[in-house]
C-alpha cells in the first residue's frame, strides 16, 4: 500500500475522494459548460488533471463551495 505525502493540504484522520465530472454536476446542480465557465471567473473551485483526459475536483473544495453557496 503506497501513501500520499503530507504537504499539509489535508488533516490527518480524513478521508478524501476526488470527485469526476458527473459527480460535481450532480452535486453542485450545475451543467459542464456553466462549471468551467464559473472557473474561469474564479467562481468555482479548480479542477486538476489526472491525465490528458481525466480531470478531478478535491471532494471538499466542492463541499466548501456549497456551503458557502447556501450560506448566501
Amino acid at each position: 500500500m503506497t501513501t500520499m505525502p503530507d504537504n499539509g493540504m489535508f488533516e490527518h484522520g480524513t478521508h478524501q475522494r476526488l470527485l469526476r465530472l458527473p459527480e460535481v454536476m450532480r452535486r453542485v446542480g450545475l451543467k459542464r459548460s456553466a462549471i468551467y465557465q464559473r472557473m474561469s471567473e474564479g467562481r468555482f473551485p479548480k479542477s486538476r488533471s489526472l491525465g490528458a483526459k481525466c480531470a478531478v475536483w478535491v471532494e471538499s473544495e466542492i463541499d466548501e463551495w456549497i456551503h458557502a453557496v447556501a450560506s448566501g
